[in-house]
């Protein structure tokens, strides 16, 4: 099953619903968002057709990647060779999108390999069409992870930073403890409509990562809690686990999953 579906936000946002599911629905769907002729996120190359038809009937003069994973970077070659996009994004994020290496199979089957494409580095505030997005490097979910806040319009496009107020999994290479901090930075700032990748929140989105911050440092306290009773690593996670993962574990063969979360916050502790 393939999912389209284009939304306005604010009247001033136009949002690019992709989903791809090899059986059924999409496991999840991805938010790419164009404000003037700036897009954000590039969705992912199995809905590459979708993406083409939507670029190439708009004027689209920058393409902010907020990080390398193939979901948002999967059609990011694709649009700077059809419309002559400028592909921006951290550092890190070019060196990515410069070697791109071998993937897992599930992330093949669910989003695709992304190509190589030059990255142009980041300006203090990226300007285009009367919007100023000014980048905030928020590791964590991935070392190259970039938000771009709108602060004229109170909009923060956030990328995979904020996914849900609880969330039930982390990928292997995530680390809880810089997602901690990251939250804490961006929550410095004002906004109100958070432009998540996955879960667009229009209304108290600053609330909303509030909430997110919460969450992860009641999780990253119980494992402190347990660790000072001497507990191991396993028995720690046999405690915590909700057993709410496991057709994720099993579909990705352990790369997502909540026990990766229990890890991050033993190696942080």
């Amino acid at each position: 099953m393939k999912i389209v579906n284009q939304q306005r936000f604010h009247s001033q946002v136009t949002a690019l619903e992709l989903g791809y599911g090899i059986i059924g629905r999409p496991l999840m769907n991805v938010y790419c968002y164009l404000i003037g002729g700036t897009l954000i996120d590039s969705g992912q190359t199995k809905m590459a057709l979708a993406m083409k038809s939507f670029v190439l009937t708009r004027r689209i003069e920058h393409l902010l990647l907020t990080h390398h994973h193939e979901d948002h970077s999967g059609n990011a070659a694709m649009i700077a060779r059809s419309c002559g996009a400028l592909v921006m994004g951290h550092p890190l994020t070019a060196h990515k999108m410069g070697h791109i290496r071998p993937i897992l199979p599930y992330q093949h089957l669910v989003w695709g390999q992304s190509r190589k494409v030059a990255v142009s580095p980041l300006p203090e505030v990226v300007a285009s069409g009367g919007y100023r997005f000014s980048p905030i490097h928020t590791p964590g979910h991935s070392k190259d992870h970039t938000v771009y806040l709108e602060g004229q319009h109170g909009w923060l496009f956030s990328g995979d930073l904020y996914l849900g107020d609880r969330i039930k999994f982390f990928r292997s290479d995530e680390k809880i403890d810089q997602q901690i901090q990251s939250l804490k930075i961006v929550l410095q700032h004002d906004f109100e409509s958070l432009f998540c990748a996955h879960n667009p929140v229009l209304k108290n989105g600053k609330d909303r990562l509030r909430r997110k911050l919460a969450y992860l440092e009641d999780i990253a306290g119980a494992v402190g809690l347990l660790l000072t009773k001497g507990l191991p690593e396993k028995e720690i996670i046999r405690r915590m686990d909700r057993r709410q993962d496991r057709f994720i574990k099993f579909v990705t063969m352990g790369n997502v999953s909540f026990a990766n979360m229990i890890r991050s916050a033993i190696r942080a502790s």
